[in-house]
């Protein structure tokens, strides 16, 4: 018999530990790979950490509530053959402040920050009711009370309070807007200044112009969601000096290709093909083409990142926006391609996105053609340094070259929009990694099989 570890994995970036919410397998049951072991919630998420082997439970080493190090084991699972102890894939050395149990210099500074500018303090050492981390976060920013958090009924296990519950509580009525006297200065909400001061410090500028309210007017408070958004994107504008250039591609064989085949793609696959994942994989082409596109800017060095991984914005059904990432894309055939781009986007709608699968990107495609669109500006998702809006497909009148002359002919085009970088990335660099682009899908094969 062998002994697995299981660890606490990498969840992100910024994610440094977790707490176990609950365990679903006890000591001595049998699990198999990829079945929930236990639940863990993070400042950011909660979810299930799932075993990578058959085997048996034999020990437990942590308790419901202890805060776990991103890769800590917590749980010894027996399997079939024989050889030493084994643990989870990539693990990280924790630093060395952090094994001597004191936080790294990053963490102390975070932590400075957040209790600098935070206004409203919650001790939940005094509620006897467990809190994750996520449910502690929502009610410091929405300035709920320990007592009135204590009095939210809990749909989660053993009565627990869970996200959905807190957020309900809110919308339903607790958290009404405030009523904003006529005056011309208007209050900033304490939420949103938290949320700016915790993941930009923003430079000195001129105050906002005041906003003049009446009777008929309607106040919406901004979503959790939709503020962590909108100061991501005010902070990436301040960050990046941002530059667009736009191509008009021509894509009448792939379109006409992809009527030919979607129908048996979907009967063999059981996936339906769109035209996303084909031009996914024209843009990982052109990445590798020119690598100097998938790069990062940390300070003043510039991060020349060796794998592909492409965001996928998708827009969900409350109006909000999140940023699933294709691990490896360039390694992917279309056929990868495609199951992936569909995985991700029917979890992305049903709430059901892990954390790995929002972190790690480094260049990013979004899709304003889905609202009719014909072109955009996106905004770069930092730390990237490039971002490619799909326009819509549209039956244009064009000019068709052919050894007989010059004709007029009705063609399906779109427009690629490229937002990059312009501290790092030049005006050559920007538009001929766009124009690469548009030639893979120019030149597609329209007798390729799938």
């Amino acid at each position: 018999m062998a002994k697995f570890e299981l660890k606490l994995p990498q969840m992100g970036e910024s994610v440094a530990e977790a707490t176990i919410i609950s365990w679903l397998k006890e000591v001595g049951d049998t699990i198999e790979a990829d079945e929930a072991v236990l639940e863990i919630a993070t400042d950011k998420v909660d979810s299930e950490l799932p075993s990578e082997v058959d085997g048996v439970l034999v020990e437990i080493l942590f308790n419901v509530d202890d805060v776990v190090k991103v890769g800590q084991t917590v749980a010894i699972i027996e399997t079939e053959g024989e050889g030493e102890a084994t643990s989870t894939e990539s693990t990280e050395t924790l630093p060395e402040t952090e094994v001597k149990g004191e936080p790294a210099e990053a963490e102390i500074a975070a932590q400075a920050v957040v209790k600098a500018k935070e206004t409203v303090t919650n001790d939940f050492s005094t509620s006897e009711k467990f809190y994750s981390p996520l449910v502690k976060n929502i009610a410091k920013e929405e300035g709920i009370s320990v007592e009135e958090l204590d009095s939210i009924a809990g749909t989660g296990k053993d009565g627990r309070v869970t996200k959905n519950d807190i957020l309900n509580y809110i919308k339903e009525g607790k958290k009404q807007p405030k009523v904003v006297q006529k005056s011309n200065v208007q209050e900033t909400p304490k939420a949103a200044v938290k949320e700016a001061a915790k993941t930009v410090a923003m430079p000195k500028s001129t105050p906002a112009t005041p906003v003049s309210v009446n009777g008929s007017d309607e106040i919406i408070e901004m979503t959790r969601m939709g503020k962590l958004i909108a100061h991501h994107m005010v902070a990436s504008v301040q960050t990046s000096a941002h530059v667009q250039s736009f191509v008009e591609v021509d894509v009448t064989k792939i379109w006409n290709w992809r009527k030919k085949v979607k129908t048996a793609f979907e009967k063999r696959e059981g996936e339906k093909l769109t035209f996303t994942p084909i031009f996914m994989e024209a843009v990982a082409k052109a990445l590798k083409d020119f690598p100097m596109m998938n790069i990062a800017v940390d300070g003043d060095n510039i991060i020349k990142k060796k794998n592909i991984n492409l965001g996928m914005a998708a827009a969900l059904p409350d109006g909000n926006l999140i940023v699933p990432v294709i691990k490896n894309a360039d390694q992917l055939n279309l056929v990868g391609m495609a199951k992936s781009v569909n995985d991700l986007a029917s979890r992305a709608r049903a709430n059901k996105l892990k954390p790995d699968d929002i972190q790690g990107g480094t260049y990013t495609v979004t899709n304003v053609g889905t609202f009719g669109s014909i072109m955009g500006t996106p905004i770069i998702n930092q730390p990237q340094v490039g971002i490619l809006a799909l326009g819509a497909i549209r039956k244009v009148p064009a000019v068709i070259e052919t050894p007989e002359g010059d004709f007029i002919g009705i063609r399906y085009k779109m427009f690629l929009s490229h937002s990059y970088d312009h501290r790092v990335v030049n005006g050559a660099l920007g538009g001929q990694f766009v124009k690469q682009v548009a030639d893979y899908l120019e030149a597609w094969d329209s007798d390729r099989d799938i």
